[in-house]
């Protein structure tokens, strides 16, 4: 198996292929060229970027991109999947709390003064109109999106097909992000290890997955100060605060990047009262959940992906 790490998408990205090393090499150029452009259309911490476009085009028409349109669509799809605990609308609320520019520029200014808070309501997402002909959406005036999880779900789904054209097995992670292609030479399924979220040097257990998605979404990662408050990145929708939540993770096993990125937050929000009602919702995805005492939660088929067994709370 060929290597390449980067940072993109705010995200130590890894890129995995099994092949002829020449054909490996410019596949892994495809693909980090791809990802690069893929970002830049759909971050929102770029005033010139598509998705910064269309959140200023609040009350017209928007004529989008393929990719920006099937995301959106995607997101407001999942909105009512996930009872609302997945909502793309929820853009000030984010930025109220501190994360109003990337990721890793939030980190390294992690002390940096509490600004006025922006007037915010909880906004439906059925008030955004989707033209599928046209490839067209319009916004509600004032309503703005953040796309970061499932676009970056999305990106590295779109990305591993297109590595795959170079390479007999591969797979994309980006962060809590990944989606493989094929199995690697003489295996029957991807080993996938999975992090202690109290000490992330420190391995829980051992996934073993077909080719498809696994995301993690955690609270104790992407955390800073405002103020002298602690922050963090998973915004409950009903709320519109940081998620107070049982548990600290959450990993999605499921067909596609942007079901197990968007499940993963969900049901982390969730925590362990309504996660199995939200999960029932899609037969096709397998979660286990890791609480404040390192106990482990899960579905029941989760046991069928674990190199070794375990007992769950």
């Amino acid at each position: 198996m060929e290597y390449r790490e980067f940072r993109a998408m705010n995200s130590d990205t890894v890129l995995a292929a099994e092949g002829a090393k020449v054909s490996v090499a410019r596949g892994f150029d495809q693909a980090q060229a791809l990802i690069a452009s893929l970002e830049v259309r759909l971050t929102r911490f770029s005033d010139t970027s598509e998705l910064s476009q269309l959140n200023r085009s609040g009350g017209s028409w928007f004529r989008a991109s393929d990719e920006l349109f099937d995301v959106t669509r995607l997101a407001c799809d999942f909105v009512s999947e996930t009872d609302g605990l997945f909502d793309p609308s929820i853009l000030d609320a984010l930025e109220n709390v501190g994360y109003d520019k990337s990721m890793d520029d939030t980190l390294r200014g992690a002390h940096g003064v509490t600004r006025p808070a922006l007037t915010t309501w909880k906004w439906d997402v059925r008030m955004i109109s989707l033209d599928c002909e046209r490839r067209a959406i319009r916004l509600p005036r004032g309503m703005r999106l953040d796309l970061g999880g499932i676009a970056k779900g999305w990106i590295a789904e779109r990305v591993a097909h297109e590595l795959a054209r170079y390479s007999d097995a591969c797979a994309v992670s980006a962060g809590g992000d990944m989606f493989m292609v094929g199995l690697p030479a003489g295996g029957t399924a991807w080993s996938v290890e999975l992090e202690d979220p109290r000490d992330p040097a420190r391995t829980l257990l051992i996934l073993r997955v077909e080719p498809g998605a696994v995301a993690t979404s955690s609270i104790t990662k992407r955390r800073w100060l405002q103020g002298e408050q602690s922050r963090h990145h998973l915004i409950d929708p009903r709320s519109l605060q940081p998620a107070e939540t049982d548990w600290l993770s959450v990993t999605v096993i499921a067909p596609h990047a942007t079901t197990a990125e968007v499940f993963a937050k969900a049901l982390l929000i969730a925590g362990s009262r309504q996660a199995e009602r939200i999960a029932a919702q899609r037969r096709d995805l397998v979660f286990i959940a890791v609480d404040r005492a390192g106990q482990m939660w899960g579905s029941n088929n989760a046991k069928e992906f674990l190199d070794v067994a375990i007992e769950y709370a």
